[in-house]
């Protein structure tokens, strides 16, 4: 299962920091890393500060945008701090562990960090399902991007511990892929615009909501299938009131 959880780091610019990470990684048993448009490279200090964790810095796949870092992926948590501005479903870390192994027997699961400086933008929060907030010492909560990576793989690892002398009691939920829940909203989208329920001024508040609620209910991807027929129907209808 650990196998299954993916570590993506997006927009790194120390290439110590990536480093840094495979070492984190691999003392807790995972090695599957993404890096999304990096501003470095693996390079010397990368490969050192690794410290014999080098195969997984040398091997992580690098992409372009978190679309394609997690298309694959039925759970997908990017790390947070508690926001007032984007209320999204919140985990803390040991929630966040317990999960990630909960659906890595069933799918892909992407844990994912932002830039050391800005962490994650809006629009990439948007596309986690849940966000996860570690909680440090409010009065000094500066976590490095490597203690993040240790403390979410940490947690991951006990859950997974835990779940080996439970094994076979964990009720497997067929989830959609990230990429299936992507369609999902431009076809939703695309519904709502022809049905002028979208404020075309303001076109992405609505989206912003909707997306909040389906990725706090988590439909399953029969019950994602029966919404796109829902959609559908409502499509054939339309063009039957235009003819």
């Amino acid at each position: 299962m650990l196998d299954n959880i993916r570590i993506v780091l997006i927009g790194t610019t120390h290439s110590g920091n990536i480093g840094s990470a495979a070492r984190a990684m691999k003392v807790m048993g995972l090695k599957n890393m993404v890096l999304v448009a990096p501003d470095c490279t693996v390079d010397g200090q990368a490969i050192a500060l690794a410290a014999g964790a080098s195969d997984i810095a040398n091997n992580a796949r690098i992409v372009n945008t978190i679309e394609e870092a997690v298309a694959d992926c039925g759970l997908v948590v990017g790390t947070s701090a508690r926001s007032r501005t984007l209320e999204w479903p919140m985990l803390d870390s040991r929630e966040c562990g317990k999960k990630a192994i909960e659906e890595a027997s069933q799918h892909p699961v992407a844990l994912v960090f932002g830039r050391e400086r800005t962490g994650l933008t809006n629009e990439e929060l948007q596309a986690c399902h849940f966000h996860v907030a570690i909680p440090a010492n409010p009065e000094y909560s500066s976590l490095n991007l490597a203690m993040a990576v240790q403390t979410l793989c940490y947690e991951a690892r006990m859950a997974w511990l835990d779940s080996q002398a439970y094994q076979g009691e964990v009720k497997e939920q067929p989830y959609p892929m990230a990429e299936d829940l992507e369609r999902f909203y431009a076809h939703l989208e695309q519904v709502l615009d022809k049905t002028d329920f979208i404020n075309k001024s303001h076109p992405g508040l609505v989206m912003t909501k909707l997306r909040r609620l389906f990725n706090r209910a988590r439909p399953e991807s029969q019950e994602l299938n029966i919404l796109r027929g829902v959609l559908s129907a409502v499509e054939k209808t339309i063009k039957k009131t235009q003819e």
